[in-house]
């Protein structure tokens, strides 16, 4: 599903106008980013809970020369979906 069907979707569900379906679903992208940066989570019922974890500091390898790197630690994004969305899925 693209943009624009989810967009419409959720116009029809909701009983929305498709500008402000875009507009709710716009809003949802900046809140759950600005919550992440915080070190907030995001639980949406039903289908799940978004929050950020540290991925730990690592050593790699540049691909081209094969020459070890030390990758810093850094945040990111986490997914962690809700038991009635995993049943839906597995049918």
């Amino acid at each position: 599903m693209n943009q624009s069907e989810l967009i419409s979707k959720v116009a029809f569900e909701a009983g929305l106008s498709k500008s402000e379906s875009e507009k709710s679903l716009k809003a949802l992208g900046a809140i759950t980013q600005v919550a992440l940066a915080n070190g907030d989570e995001i639980a949406l019922p039903g289908i799940g809970k978004f929050s950020a974890k540290t991925r730990a500091a690592r050593t790699g390898r540049n691909p081209a020369t094969g020459e070890e790197m030390q990758i810093a630690a850094k945040q990111v994004p986490h997914f962690s979906a809700a038991k009635a969305l995993k049943d839906a899925v597995a049918g």
